[in-house]
C-alpha cells in the first residue's frame, strides 16, 4: 500500500456539488493506494503507523491530539510513469480487491480511537484542503520489506 500523509489545517471531499467529508480542525488527510499483493495485515500495519506517526505541532500525533483524519482512495498512486507519457495503472489494484482493503484501513483506524471521515470510493471527487507546513509524507508499505 501506498499513502500520501498531509497535514492539514482543513480540508473537504465534494462529490456531485456534495460535501461528503471534511477535516473542521486540524488532522491528516490521508491519500491511499493499493496494490494486488497488499493484505488485511498490511492495512493494519499501515493505520497503526499512520494514526501514531508524530507530524503533528509539537511533534505530537494524531492519536496523541486526537486529530481527526480524512482518508481518500487514489489507485493513481500507483502510477507508471517509465515508460512514454501516459501513466501505466496496471500496479493499482482493481476496485474489488482495493476497495475492501481502504475500507479495513479506516475500520482499524476507527477501532484505534481515530475519528475519520470518507471520500466514496471510485467517485469523481474533488479534494480540497489547506496543507500545514506543508508537511506531505509518503509511505510505501513495500520498503518494509
Amino acid at each position: 500500500m501506498r499513502v500520501v500523509i498531509q497535514r492539514a489545517t482543513s480540508a473537504e471531499v465534494v462529490v456531485e456539488g456534495r460535501t461528503v467529508g471534511s477535516l473542521t480542525t486540524p488532522g491528516l488527510v490521508v491519500l491511499v493506494g493499493v496494490t494486488g499483493t497488499d493484505t488485511a495485515t498490511t492495512a493494519e500495519k499501515l493505520a497503526e503507523k499512520v494514526w501514531g506517526l508524530r507530524i503533528l505541532s509539537e511533534e505530537k500525533s494524531a492519536s496523541d491530539l486526537n486529530a481527526p483524519l480524512l482518508v481518500v482512495s487514489q489507485f493513481t498512486l500507483y502510477a507508471s510513469t517509465r515508460k512514454g507519457r501516459r501513466p501505466s495503472w496496471s500496479a493499482a489494484a482493481p476496485g474489488p480487491v482495493s476497495e475492501p482493503l481502504v475500507n479495513h484501513f479506516v475500520t482499524h483506524l476507527r477501532s484505534l480511537g481515530a475519528h475519520v471521515e470518507t471520500g466514496i470510493f471510485g467517485a469523481d471527487m474533488k479534494v480540497g484542503l489547506v496543507n500545514d507546513g506543508p508537511m506531505t509524507i509518503l509511505i510505501d508499505t513495500d520498503d518494509w520489506h
